[in-house]
């Protein structure tokens, strides 16, 4: 029924690699650790991934418990359009939970979330010993050795729940999980048919009910896998594969190739041709701006 979760930065690799931050999620009633992943850093990706994974293994909680970390809180406050409507600021993670129907909570001290904050504890020393056993020196490394880790851990420290059963809700038939488990984005097309993305000018070839999308407005999503999906009405309108694979950092983007099918090889060179300024027109010779222009005049009279 509700899942604590935080990240926990700490030198998990010791001086064998880099500093990394650990996303977990632990179960208020049981103790058990249904999954976590080793991130660079603690972003709203990292969450992504952990509430992908627990939605197609365990299914979907009733409720977060968090910090209020600007991950799950929007800082913006709602405008009077929002407050009108009733739909306050979202952060990417907020609007995804409002999504799947999971309620957050908010914690307002760290002893509030006294289960996950002793989880690390404890993981900080028997974790961080595995790692050093297993010689792990990158973050693929790491996340191997903890999926190895977390069953062992679970048998040895999970109790069982007072009452027998899940409390985990099934995913929703007929919803695909990239349709939600991605950043979202409004985008307004421009009037040569392309939108302006993180500094750059992604082109929507023209469709068969229109030829023109210019001043509509579109949804981008920013997938998991690094995918760029351009919708309109709940239709896809182009897809961009990414050039170095990977998950997304929160705010980036890495420049992306369209499919051939509106495209031709070598994309990024496509796309950073769209950046060149448009030339300013240059009149013919005879225009009548280049004719030279003659004044007559009347010659003054004398005494005049």
């Amino acid at each position: 029924m509700l899942l604590q979760v935080d990240g926990s930065h700490h030198p998990w690799l010791e001086d064998r690699g880099p500093e990394l931050c650990l996303i977990a999620a632990i179960d208020d009633a049981t103790s058990e650790v249904p999954w976590a992943v080793f991130r660079p850093e603690e972003d709203a990706a990292g969450y992504f991934l952990l509430l992908r994974h627990l939605s197609q293994s365990h299914g979907l909680p009733l409720a977060l418990y968090a910090d209020r970390h600007t991950i799950f809180q929007s800082p913006k406050k709602a405008s009077i359009a929002e407050q009108l409507a009733g739909k306050p600021p979202r952060s990417q993670f907020g609007r995804l939970l409002h999504e799947l129907a999971i309620q957050l909570i908010p914690a307002y001290s760290p002893q509030a979330k006294g289960r996950i904050e002793r989880l690390f504890g404890t993981l900080q020393d028997r974790l961080v010993k595995s790692l050093r056993q297993a010689g792990a020196s990158s973050l693929d490394d790491a996340n191997q050795v903890l999926q190895r880790f977390l069953p062992s851990y679970n048998s040895r420290f999970a109790v069982p729940p007072a009452q027998p059963g899940s409390a985990y809700r099934p995913w929703p038939t007929g919803l695909q999980p990239d349709d939600v488990f991605c950043f979202k984005h409004e985008r307004v097309v421009a009037k040569d048919n392309t939108i302006s993305f993180n500094g750059h000018r992604l082109p929507i070839a023209p469709g068969r009910n229109r030829s023109s999308y210019a001043r509509c407005r579109v949804e981008v999503h920013q997938l998991l896998n690094g995918q760029l999906v351009i919708g309109y009405q709940g239709r896809p309108l182009a897809r961009f594969k990414p050039l170095d694979p990977g998950p997304p950092a929160v705010g980036t983007f890495t420049p992306a190739d369209p499919q051939p099918a509106y495209a031709q090889p070598g994309t990024a060179k496509y796309l950073s041709r769209l950046k060149v300024p448009h030339k300013p027109h240059k009149p013919p010779p005879n225009h009548p701006w280049r004719q030279t222009m003659i004044v007559q005049t009347t010659p003054r009279k004398a005494g005049g």
